[in-house]
């Protein structure tokens, strides 16, 4: 999508997952009739079920019944690159186009009612409590499941020192996740020195976008909603188009 601008991009990993409680998972998702619903705010959270499902016996029994018996009830998630893995495994997804956990939270209240069955979120060990919280506000009862941890990509680093020594300063610096800025952000500062008012920086959406203003940088830009398309025409508008 950046190449049609007429950008050159490279993507380096930031992060690292290792997934947990997946025996905790899959019995959880053997009982759909103990929830009222899904949740999900990460690809990772359907990575973890897809595990689950790699094993025969469990993807037998998914097939069989879970599926149908789950797709009686909604499956919320916040952005379409989470909704198409939920359609993945065979799942309606609900509210994709929230874009961020606060409207995934405010569309969610606006279905459910506080006497409904618990919502099973499965999700990662640093997961934000805005959307835990707008629920629990309204009465709406949600069951977590860490199913994953975060960590820094063990490439990193080095990743990082081959770009700038082989490619000098960018023009602009995207991050996609707090957990980058977290991760990134020290390495960039040494790497790149005085030059670092140089670089545009950009956010997939407004939660990256805080936690990059908060560690004190400038939010050139964030995308109106996490897709490819708005990402890119952001990053056009904050960058004229000259030795990108």
């Amino acid at each position: 999508e950046l190449g049609l601008y007429g950008f050159e991009a490279t993507l380096i990993p930031v992060l690292s997952f290792e997934f947990i409680s997946l025996e905790s998972l899959f019995e959880k998702l053997s009982h759909p009739e103990c929830y009222g619903g899904l949740v999900f705010t990460s690809p990772r959270a359907l990575e973890a079920i897809k595990i689950c499902l790699k094993e025969n016996s469990k993807n037998e029994a998914w097939l069989k019944s879970l599926k149908q018996r789950w797709n009686t009830k909604p499956a919320y998630v916040v952005g379409k690159a989470t909704a198409s893995l939920v359609e993945e495994i065979g799942l309606i997804p609900q509210g994709d186009k929230s874009g961020n956990a606060e409207k995934l939270a405010e569309y969610i209240c606006s279905r459910e009612k506080p006497t409904s069955s618990a919502l099973l979120f499965p999700c990662g060990a640093l997961k934000r409590e805005v959307l835990p919280t707008a629920l629990r506000e309204k009465g709406i009862p949600l069951e977590s499941l860490t199913v994953y941890q975060t960590t820094q990509h063990t490439d990193l680093q080095e990743a990082l020192s081959c770009y700038f020594s082989q490619q000098g300063i960018p023009a602009s610096v995207v991050f996609f996740s707090p957990s980058g800025v977290k991760f990134c952000l020290q390495h960039i500062q040494k790497l790149s020195g005085d030059f670092i008012n140089h670089i545009k920086f950009a956010a997939i959406g407004p939660t990256t976008a805080e936690a990059m203003e908060a560690a004190g940088i400038r939010v050139c830009c964030t995308a109106e909603s996490p897709t490819p398309q708005d990402l890119a025409a952001g990053i056009q508008k904050a960058l004229p188009l000259q030795n990108c």
